[in-house]
């Protein structure tokens, strides 16, 4: 996932830096690593971040107006918040790589698990899963909403799904999102108090509830508090929309995210990008350019 962006002058440096910070080779891990080893929920965060910070530090040579607003999935606010100056990208990593690391650690204390939830009325879904003792860990728009709990109680919606919806079994190492993550919540706070925010210099939204966080100090922890709560992707695309966002373009690893908006903002957003690799970043130049 890093190979392609590796090739940019001065990404090299920028990956030593923040693999020394978060205690992990990410340079090797993003080219060469088995696929295993990279899904493994304590790689797989700071990698994620780290790919996201990579192209944003082309895409910000681009010169994006000062107001352009910022917005994360889950760990992706932890890039969100670095490129809205928050703190440094390698605050970012490394908050990432303890995140992750500690979120594991969480998943491995009870079995666990998660499916999304398609089609159906969020608040009878919601309802529904309360009856399973499960979380709406992610409510993510677009008629898709993420279960989250215990592994017996996951196995039982798939089994017997709501009446019209389907229920598809992901492929996680735990319930994340929920009261599970309350050991890596803890830690996360601990590591975090060594970090001294600054407010954001750009509208950065809030997976929490959808809203501009004018803060430091408050995103830092709705960022610490979020490993515990629901991640309301619903709420934080209208929040795009209450801010007149028409237009969005997404950090790799990228795709996921554009469909959402493109599924739920049809006609609102009329213009989506999925930056995965620099060949795109090469288009975006030239669209830059001729405008």
């Amino acid at each position: 996932m890093l190979a392609p962006w590796l090739e940019l002058d001065g990404a090299r440096a920028l990956v030593e830096r923040w693999s020394e910070r978060a205690g992990l080779d990410l340079a090797k891990l993003g080219t060469d690593s088995p696929a295993e080893e990279i899904q493994d929920t304590a790689i797989a965060q700071p990698l994620i971040v780290a790919n996201a910070l990579l192209a944003y530090e082309q895409v910000a040579k681009l010169g994006l107006p000062s107001g352009t607003p910022v917005a994360g999935h889950s760990v992706g606010e932890l890039a969100a918040a670095a490129v809205a100056g928050v703190f440094s990208a390698e605050d970012a990593v490394a908050l990432a790589a303890v995140r992750g690391a500690e979120m594991a650690k969480a998943c491995s204390l009870e079995p666990t698990s998660m499916a999304a939830v398609m089609l159906g009325d969020p608040e009878q879904i919601v309802a529904w899963l309360g009856d399973h003792g499960l979380a709406a860990a992610n409510r993510n728009g677009a008629g898709q909403i993420v279960a989250s709990g215990a592994a017996d109680a996951i196995e039982r919606i798939l089994a017997s799904p709501l009446e019209g919806t389907k229920v598809r079994a992901l492929k996680v190492a735990g319930a994340f999102h929920t009261h599970y993550m309350a050991p890596a919540e803890e830690a996360l706070r601990a590591y975090a108090a060594g970090i001294t925010p600054a407010d954001p210099t750009r509208p950065l939204l809030s997976n929490a509830d959808g809203k501009v966080v004018t803060s430091g100090a408050e995103y830092l922890e709705r960022l610490i508090t979020q490993v515990t709560s629901p991640v309301r992707w619903d709420l934080t695309m209208e929040g795009l929309v209450s801010l007149g966002v028409t237009s969005t373009l997404e950090l790799p690893p990228a795709g996921t995210l554009t469909n959402l908006v493109k599924r739920q903002l049809k006609g609102t957003v009329t213009k989506t990008i999925a930056l995965k690799t620099p060949a795109e970043l090469a288009a975006l130049r030239e669209q830059e350019d001729a405008q």
